[in-house]
């Protein structure tokens, strides 16, 4: 028999315990560099590993060559944020690190690896906060069910990640975006080694994330370095859909920087080395910030993708979708039986909504001003998420921009523990009852932003979080296996051979249950997907209430758009 390392001799790492010690350490060998990781029950780990360099505050990033005997036993430092985690002013400005998880280490003897699929993975947190290490993208459960390599990265947030600097000064901005692209290309150089196929490589994120990954769709010095994407809650802001010039976020937000810090001054070069030389605590706290991709002529080059086949375009297949109540995390619970202030309270237009009432009923309940909160919450996911997500994908498959598109609508979820925080929480989450102490998730609530990762990345249990009814641990199964195979194939639709070699019995039931197959959007009559046990295929929802709020299917084809 021959030797083989096997990872399920190691114990399971948990969010306050990891054995990293010598017995579960192992090594790979990339370029000029030996990476130590390690071990635990389901996969392999190398954490903290610096991806990454840039010579200054506000300048891009290069990819780092790997040399030397590097540790890979725990993450690196976060990136200098607000974290959302703890609301402690916390990181570094050396924080370019990425985590690798990987079922598969190939040997270094192997002529021909069997190089496995990569999800590369970016976070969300509005471009502010956020990194890679947070349990709730822990790789390890989808790296061993999917059989796929997961990385995931930190990248600059805020100023450090975002400011536009006086015109002519060379600040442009998007270094987060260079940060991700040179994530990419250390993958693309040293994914092998890790049992990753570097032609694999499918991106994916969440809310900003997604952003970013809308960001790099269409960024040329992004090219060949991925083939696939996933837009996970992609929000739909101005400019998360269109970005600004240089000379538009230089007012919009830059000015507000330079005022709070002191730097403002005739001379563009003295705000510069005033803001390069600004403590980094302090200006983390300043009450302005700057978190806009823009059209900085090098990492982006167009204000939008183009749907008309002018601008640069990564073609890859894509797989896009939203919660169903994205907007009811962020919203303010307003105690008022007054919808129009409810919606000018939470910055929502108001006559769209007024004006049609028979589109934007009221739910009838006893409790008035939960009626109020549901509307208000429907106009911010539809404004905020949905409307535009849906045009995205309609313009896609009427004009094959990408090769491929597959949209889907959550429609259950299990929220993560720390966001959003009360009185939004406990909306967000299934209502306990007698049978369910856990919380009923076939009972009616809030599927709000950020509700799909626990179950996308398998990891509520992680949390410690309940296993809530007789359908948490399959549904959590049927999503993995959707997304890995997404990864594996640009198909959600999980192979069923592969399901029965691997004995994934439930998601084998769903399919049989659901009764049909996630069909890619079609424009002449473009359906979606609806995340639920069973799952279903369905029409695109929300036609006339997008159209009262300007934002009609046909959005990206409308003149002056």
């Amino acid at each position: 028999m021959l030797p083989a390392l096997c990872t399920q001799t190691a114990p399971l790492s948990g969010i306050n315990y990891t054995d990293t010690s010598a017995r579960v350490q192992t090594q790979v060998a990339s370029g000029n560099a030996m990476y130590t990781g390690f071990r635990d029950k389901i996969s392999f780990r190398f954490l903290g590993i610096q991806y990454g360099t840039y010579p200054q505050r506000f300048t891009y990033s290069s990819a780092l060559a790997p040399s030397g005997e590097v540790s890979a036993l725990e993450f690196g430092a976060i990136c200098r944020q607000i974290d959302g985690l703890t609301n402690v002013n916390d990181g570094s400005e050396d924080c370019l690190h990425l985590n690798i998880y990987s079922p598969y280490l190939p040997s270094p003897k192997t002529a021909k690896p069997q190089l496995k699929p990569v999800l590369f993975w970016i976070h969300g947190g509005a471009f502010i906060n956020g990194y890679g290490s947070d349990p709730t993208w822990d790789g390890g459960n989808l790296a061993s069910r999917g059989d796929i390599v997961v990385v995931t990265i930190n990248y600059r947030l805020g100023d450090f990640g975002w400011l536009v600097g006086p015109n002519g000064t060379g600040l442009n901005g998007n270094y987060g975006i260079s940060d991700q692209v040179s994530a990419l290309q250390w993958v693309k150089a040293n994914i092998a080694a890790f049992g990753g196929d570097p032609n694999r490589v499918t991106i994916g994120g969440q809310s900003a994330g997604a952003g970013s990954v809308r960001a790099l769709l269409q960024s040329p010095p992004a090219a060949g370095l991925f083939a696939g994407a996933i837009l996970e809650s992609d929000p739909s802001p101005p400019t998360y859909s269109y970005y600004l010039s240089l000379d538009q976020e230089y007012v919009a937000q830059t000015q507000d920087i330079l005022n709070l810090t002191g730097c403002a001054s005739a001379s563009s070069d003295a705000e510069v080395t005033c803001l390069r030389n600004y403590n980094a605590s302090a200006l983390v706290g300043l009450a302005a910030v700057a978190n806009n991709v823009v059209v900085d002529g090098t990492y982006v080059t167009t204000p939008a993708i183009a749907f008309n086949g002018t601008g640069h375009v990564n073609k890859v297949p894509l797989l896009m979708g939203t919660m169903r109540d994205e907007g009811g995390a962020g919203l303010t619970y307003v105690q008022t039986t007054n919808l129009s202030l409810s919606l000018a309270n939470n910055s929502l237009p108001v006559a769209p909504v007024i004006d049609n009432p028979s589109v934007f009923a009221l739910p009838g309940s006893v409790n008035v001003s939960l009626d109020i909160y549901n509307v208000s919450t429907r106009v911010s996911t539809d404004t905020g998420f949905f409307c535009l997500d849906l045009a995205t994908a309609y313009a896609v498959a009427k004009t094959h921009t990408l090769p491929e598109i597959y949209y889907y609508q959550f429609n259950r979820s299990y929220q993560i523990p720390y966001w959003p925080p009360p009185p939004n929480k406990a909306l967000c989450n299934a209502p306990p009852d007698a049978a369910h102490p856990g919380g009923n998730p076939d009972s009616e609530y809030f599927k709000c932003h950020s509700g799909d990762l626990t179950t996308i990345f398998g990891t509520w249990r992680r949390w410690s979080l309940p296993e809530r009814d007789e359908n948490d641990t399959p549904f959590t199964q049927f999503i993995i296996d959707s997304w890995s195979s997404w990864v594996r194939t640009w198909n959600p639709n999980p192979d069923p051979a592969y399901l029965q070699v691997r004995g994934y019995a439930n998601t084998t039931r769903e399919l049989a249950l659901a009764g049909s197959t996630w069909q890619p959007v079609d424009a002449n009559s473009p359906t979606l997907r609806k995340l639920q046990w069973p799952s279903s295929q369905q029409p695109f929802r929300e036609a006339a209430q997008c159209a009262a709020l300007s934002l009609p299917l046909d959005y990206f084809f409308l003149p002056g758009v």
